[in-house]
């Protein structure tokens, strides 16, 4: 998939397109229908198929005291992009200034001049330009006069339409299993491994943790179920996840760390690697123990609830 950051990476190739748009933040099951349906269509027509996002998210920049916290990172759902067939994704960086252009001169300046789309596929809620003046109406309108169609996609889902802010809650409520099933796949937090405190290999249960500058919404303090990647490693690995600030030990920095099951970090070197974690399950909230040994047995019965949750 070809990657544009901006009008000055387009290339004039001459190929034109069926363009989509949208946030597509965590790229979850109905975006994915929108986005196969448009690289099928591309491929039909003999087109290129373009998704057109922005970063960062248009809601940080207009109610910048109201930060939205993104499922997904921009390399995220690129990558994620990339799975649905799209060919090329468009990031467009997001400010006041691109936000004060009116919908006519957003349409001709991306989508004609510089995209030359060909179709346009989006929701029929569609708003874009100064102050949301463009609807569906607009755009079909737009389309008539610069010559491209416009074709609405409807984004259906289980007992009411995906929503990237359901999906978004229920992960910072601590339910990733229930925004597993609206994303299509676990939810994933990722980067590298750094050294931690070093703690849990003195209590018996060594842990992998993961750098603060993570990619990924970190779910809700507590223990979780999930599976373990290492970079350079294909295989899947059960583990415990723990995201929270270590209570019992006085801890103020939050973290998100895994115990890989059956594994000795001694001979399992994971220090500097990338890791990816994905959430099944939320085993428990985050405890403050009265002390080690309280911790130690709550610890073994952690790791048996995961084992019940992934069947291992």
């Amino acid at each position: 998939m070809e990657l544009y950051h901006g009008l000055n990476e387009v290339g004039a190739d001459g190929v034109d397109t069926v363009v989509t748009l949208g946030n597509f933040d965590g790229v979850h099951r109905g975006h994915q229908t929108v986005l196969q349906a448009v690289a099928a269509l591309a491929r039909q027509r003999s087109l290129r198929s373009v998704a057109m996002t922005f970063d960062p998210h248009p809601r940080t920049v207009h109610r910048p005291d109201e930060p939205t916290l993104m499922i997904t990172s921009t390399d995220q759902k690129a990558a994620l992009l990339a799975e649905t067939g799209i060919d090329a994704l468009f990031v467009q960086h997001y400010d006041l200034d691109f936000a004060n252009q009116t919908a006519e001169e957003f349409v001709r300046r991306y989508f004609v001049d510089a995209l030359h789309c060909q179709t346009v596929v989006v929701g029929d809620d569609v708003r874009f330009g100064k102050d949301n003046e463009g609807t569906i109406d607009t755009l079909r309108s737009l389309g008539e006069k610069y010559g491209f169609s416009t074709e609405t996609i409807e984004e259906v889902g289980r007992g009411g339409r995906y929503s990237s802010s359901r999906i978004r809650d229920q992960i910072i409520a601590g339910d990733v299993a229930e925004a597993a099933d609206q994303l299509g796949r676990y939810h994933r937090v990722e980067g590298t491994v750094v050294h931690g405190d070093a703690r849990g290999r003195d209590l018996g249960f060594p842990t992998a943790n993961l750098a603060e500058d993570g990619q990924g919404l970190v779910p809700a303090d507590g223990v979780y179920a999930g599976w373990a990647t290492f970079s350079d490693d294909d295989q899947a690995y059960p583990a415990a996840i723990s995201v929270g600030t270590n209570p019992t030990f006085k801890g103020d920095i939050r973290r998100v760390e895994a115990h890989v099951l059956d594994k000795e970090f001694g001979e399992f070197d994971v220090y500097g690697r990338h890791m990816d974690l994905d959430f099944v399950a939320r085993i428990r909230g985050q405890v403050a123990f009265t002390g080690m040994d309280e911790l130690v047995v709550k610890m073994h019965e952690d790791t048996a609830d995961v084992r019940e949750v992934l069947h291992t």
